[in-house]
């Protein structure tokens, strides 16, 4: 019998309907053994997630103001799920160890995660399945990296003996039991490292899409879905905006070859996404998959003669940028220049001494920076190879009026990066998926 891991996001488990539907879908399907909650999210487009809740809780806490009524709102959330499907559970109880928590040294991380904590055990009676805390088998190093290989190894030992589990997804503990949460979205990686410990066939991650669609569609009218794509090309596509999976999700995965469904629990029968090493029998690849951005960029441009004559100049830049720990999305040269995409608000507290540094220590024969850039890639493993692609895109944008300040493809030819004004992106995304709209209809 195949094993599943399945993953449902906070707005999958959000109320009592929305586990009435998970246990319908669980129960469809018996290999969906071992599932990943995460905290109930909005129920309503107004509605706050229990998470922030928490986090409001701490916030409180640390200044030495009131917080009771935050936590009673927050036993409220749970205890309408409970009281309407009927669940046995000390609610009150697991109330009392936050308040102490937060009535003596109240952490962010471990308030954050509370609401997996709580939401899971809530899942795993009403489902009749094992609650697995994380925080025995999600292994965190002291300053907050995690321990992989302790990971893989403690969750194996805790799951394999187990016919269901409901896992809580985003935190983990270090050797000394402290809370270590991931970034939000985390629960993903949780669902990831879950599926890898068991060597499962197939990781489900149930949200409130049915899978990625080839452009933001608040943006775009309509976009169409995308059946099938790699492992790679869905990195790409969460790093650049699509926020349908979290980025580090994809690699516990992907490194055992784990096909990823990406699935929707309010329409349980629609195929959704899946993200594989290699397309079944018969599938189509379509030549690109998808187009996604990011907004708040900067250029920053270096030009002297001769940079790459050997003189050690790239070099010295990019120590300049790692001796303040200063990251950046794309670093371009040529003959004469250095081309650096950096995030705005990285710069916001350094911009200037940073152009300093530069200006005193490569002497450069011009230095300029260009603010408020939205960067969009154009992604298909093959696609971008053709110039035919490319020439599509770029004559879109042309035909549009929208300035391109950079243009960048790697030697990998996943993506095509380009950089246009801010003010522009919702337009150029616009141009972009119209001019590769038909490609997502061509077989390879």
């Amino acid at each position: 019998m195949r094993t599943v891991v399945a993953k449902f996001g906070g707005t999958s488990l959000a109320d009592a309907g929305q586990f009435q539907k998970i246990k319908c879908i669980l129960e469809k399907d018996p290999s969906r053994r071992f599932i990943v909650a995460s905290a109930p999210g909005k129920r309503f487009p107004d509605d706050i997630k229990v998470t922030d809740m928490l986090l409001g809780c701490y916030q409180h806490a640390k200044n030495g103001e009131d917080y009771e009524k935050d936590l009673n709102d927050i036993k409220n959330r749970f205890q309408d799920i409970i009281d309407a499907l009927n669940v046995d559970f000390p609610l009150s109880n697991e109330i009392d160890i936050i308040r102490k928590h937060l009535s003596e040294e109240p952490d962010s991380q471990y308030m954050a995660s509370r609401g997996e904590y709580l939401n899971s055990q809530i899942l795993a009676a009403y489902l009749g399945f094992t609650f697995v805390d994380p925080a025995w088998c999600v292994c965190f190093n002291e300053d907050g990296s995690l321990d992989s290989a302790m990971t893989k190894r403690a969750m194996s030992a805790a799951l394999r003996p187990l016919k269901n589990a409901v896992v809580a997804g985003f935190y983990g503990a270090d050797s000394e039991g402290r809370i270590h949460t991931f970034s939000r979205g985390g629960s993903d990686v949780t669902g990831s490292l879950v599926a890898s410990a068991i060597q499962a066939d197939l990781y489900e991650n149930w949200t409130d899409v049915s899978g990625l669609l080839a452009a933001d569609p608040r943006i775009v009218d309509s976009p169409k879905s995308v059946e099938y794509l790699s492992y790679r090309e869905l990195r790409t596509l969460s790093y650049m905006g699509a926020s349908v999976l979290h980025t580090d999700a994809v690699l516990p995965a992907s490194n055992l070859g784990i096909p990823i469904n990406i699935r929707n629990t309010n329409s349980p029968d629609d195929p959704g996404t899946t993200i594989v090493r290699k397309l079944p029998e018969g599938k189509i690849k379509y030549p690109v998959v998808g187009v996604a951005g990011r907004l708040g960029m900067s250029v920053i441009q270096v030009e002297k003669v001769m940079v790459s004559d050997g003189s050690g100049f790239s070099a010295v830049m990019l120590d300049i940028l790692r001796e303040r720990n200063l990251p950046f999305e794309q670093c371009l040269t040529g003959i004469d220049t250095i081309t650096l995409v950096i995030r705005s608000d990285l710069l916001e507290t350094c911009k200037d001494e940073l152009m300093e540094e530069i200006k005193t220590k490569l002497s450069p024969d011009y230095l300029g920076i260009k603010e408020n850039l939205s960067m969009i890639a154009v992604v298909g493993e093959r696609g971008t190879e053709t110039s035919d692609a490319n020439v599509k895109v770029l004559r879109a944008l042309d035909e549009a009026g929208i300035e391109i300040s950079t243009i960048n493809q790697g030697a990998g030819k996943l993506n095509l990066l380009i950089g246009v004004p801010e003010e522009r992106y919702r337009d150029a995304i616009r141009a972009i998926y119209a001019s590769i709209d038909s490609s997502l209809n061509e077989a390879q």
